[in-house]
């Protein structure tokens, strides 16, 4: 069973909701070491001290804010303690709008929110509500040493609580200026009925790091002593007309689509 990382309350107007927050996410990759190229050794990492010359560990480390070039105020676990903010045992909800008018780019990561034995009627309550009118919980919260701005959107009989990005934090896209072409009627309705033709649910049970299995399939080959030659990828046909390449593309999806293998359209 997974254990909670965070306890507190949903709090919005003169509601209080008792909760528990799991992370939801985990990525998944093949782990490599580094190794001393002469003797394959995984070498220790060590701390060194330029000033004392001596080499020390983390637990001899302590925390500083550099306020001025080389100089440092300390804080301890006690000082983080004391960060005067609402939000440390509290998510507190700011006000509810519509999920389609946020923009998926201020998106982070996802954690699951289960309400605790007291708070289960409301819990309940505002996740239909919630659900019946698409709108979700834009809200404050503080863990991992910073107050994060998040959704709370219904999932299922849980709740997501997915961090995002403040204002400040998105690149700025002004200075990228794309040059914006005549595009014919003609192919926009011929890219229309493409996409169309490739619309599809999505399933995540259909989708796998294909990367990671075939890393797999390399590690387990030099392991057996077998050598294994780099895929020749095989060129694509360019297509100069974009109407070419668009009649093309429709003919391979609509025959896709009915289990066929495509062929070349003239």
């Amino acid at each position: 069973m997974p254990k909670a990382f965070w306890k507190g309350v949903i709090s919005f107007g003169m509601v209080v909701i008792p909760v528990k927050m799991y992370v939801a996410t985990e990525a998944k990759s093949l782990s490599f070491h580094l190794l001393h190229k002469k003797c394959l050794t995984r070498p220790k990492q060590v701390l060194h001290c330029e000033k004392d010359k001596e080499y020390f560990s983390i637990k001899d480390t302590v925390r500083g804010y550099e306020y001025s070039k080389e100089q440092f105020l300390v804080l301890d676990e006690d000082d983080f303690k004391k960060v005067p903010v609402r939000t440390a045992h509290s998510i507190n909800i700011l006000g509810f709008v519509e999920a389609k008018t946020i923009d998926p780019i201020y998106y982070q990561s996802s954690h699951y929110v289960e309400p605790e034995e007291l708070g289960v009627k409301p819990f309940a309550l505002l996740n239909k509500v919630l659900a019946q009118s698409g709108r979700v919980g834009l809200a404050k919260v503080s863990f991992a040493r910073r107050e994060h701005l998040c959704a709370l959107r219904p999932l299922d009989d849980l709740m997501a609580l997915t961090t995002m990005y403040y204002q400040d934090e998105i690149v700025s896209r002004k200075d990228l200026k794309p040059v914006k072409p005549q595009l014919a009627e003609a192919e926009v309705k011929m890219a229309t009925s493409l996409v169309d033709a490739m619309a599809t649910k999505f399933d995540p049970k259909e989708y796998q790091d294909e990367y990671v299995t075939a890393l797999k399939a390399v590690v387990s080959a030099k392991f057996k002593g077998v050598k294994l030659k780099a895929p020749v990828e095989e060129p694509k046909a360019e297509v100069e007309d974009l109407m070419e390449a668009l009649k093309i593309s429709l003919a391979q999806a609509r025959q896709k689509s009915k289990g066929k293998q495509p062929v070349a359209v003239r």
